[in-house]
């Protein structure tokens, strides 16, 4: 039989990516989760693919219904599970912080409930947290290597609260039931297909269509202090394909990032020399774009992911921007509206 993995969020920037890795490194068979309003912008050259039934399957499920996850597992029985599916805009979430909280904890514990309780499926999980779950940290308090895996949780928003419950479930699954799940901190990715909601692909989104006329020459920021630590997607879901393949231990948790850090500022300063308009862009403050405490010191320590299973970043800094804002380019240039968010 075929191998199947189910990738929830499918037609988000990670599983998206994701997808495409596991069709082009695996013969296995790709189900993705996803809602009948979910947007196919991430998807849409898989679409013909799904139409014709070769090897990618769509497949409805919403984490806040249980009935869906239930039917979901009874059909599939994956052998993988990627669980990328959340509300995954911060700043959002200080505006609906219970549907983030709902959809993030409880439908990961709905997720799991679901595993559990359907006949012949053991699959290996990756639960999805994130970096946000170690918050605001001290200057004096980070470690000099990075942060590292026991690192206390100080989350800065109700999106961080609600993956420190995500990873907390992961684990607790994985030691109360025996079931193969480990729990990652992706700390910041990004590459092409990257949402508008987030800073250096709306930095890349508005000089592309200051490019094309369609806004004054005038980049809208929020903090650009902020520390980063860059990785591509590209490689993100490369690493994810090998925490769930290369000797996966039940339980485990990792840190997971990339090597360039750099101010969400300098972000910016990559991006504009890559602009035929950077000599008439101006950057303006908004303070819609300021979160109301922000997670501004994000430096990892991935030796224990590197070292248990040889995963290293690849792709340089610079192309992954470049490739972002040839990525908005390309939006912008096939027509319609756009929120200058």
């Amino acid at each position: 039989m075929l191998t199947k993995a189910l990738i929830t969020g499918i037609t988000g920037m990670v599983g998206s990516h994701l997808a495409d890795f596991l069709l082009e490194h695996t013969d296995w068979e790709i189900y993705g989760a996803c809602r009948w309003r979910s947007p196919l912008e991430n998807v849409s050259h898989l679409l013909e693919r799904v139409n014709r039934k070769d090897r990618v399957f769509f497949e409805y499920a919403d984490l806040n219904d249980q009935v869906s996850l239930l039917t979901l597992m009874r059909k599939v029985k994956p052998d993988y599970i990627f669980h990328l599916a959340a509300q995954s805009y911060p700043l959002t979430s200080f505006d609906a912080p219970i549907d983030t909280l709902n959809t993030n904890i409880l439908g990961t514990c709905r997720l799991l409930e679901a595993v559990r309780a359907t006949d012949g499926c053991d699959p290996v999980i990756h639960v999805c947290a994130s970096s946000e779950v170690f918050g605001k940290i001290p200057p004096e308090k980070k470690p000099a290597e990075g942060i590292h895996e026991e690192c206390h949780f100080h989350p800065a928003s109700p999106y961080a609260i609600s993956k420190v419950g995500t990873d907390l479930l992961g684990r607790y699954y994985a030691e109360a039931y025996g079931m193969k799940v480990m729990t990652t901190r992706m700390f910041t990715h990004t590459g092409p297909r990257r949402g508008d909601v987030f800073h250096e692909s709306t930095f890349a989104k508005q000089i592309a269509m200051i490019e094309q006329g369609m806004i004054p020459p005038v980049v809208r920021v929020g903090n650009l202090q902020s520390l980063r630590t860059y990785a591509d997607v590209r490689d993100a879901v490369r690493a994810y394909y090998m925490l769930v393949t290369v000797d996966p231990v039940p339980g485990e948790y990792y840190n997971i990032g990339g090597s360039y850090t750099c101010t969400v500022g300098d972000t910016l300063n990559t991006l504009l020399p890559f602009s035929s308009k950077k000599d008439e862009i101006k950057i303006e403050t908004d303070p819609e774009r300021l979160r109301p405490v922000d997670a501004d010191l994000q430096v990892p320590d991935c030796r224990k992911f590197k070292h248990h299973t040889g995963w290293e970043p690849k792709i340089p800094y610079e192309k992954t921007m470049h490739d972002l804002l040839d990525y908005w380019r390309g939006r912008v240039r096939q027509g319609g509206q756009f929120l200058t968010r």
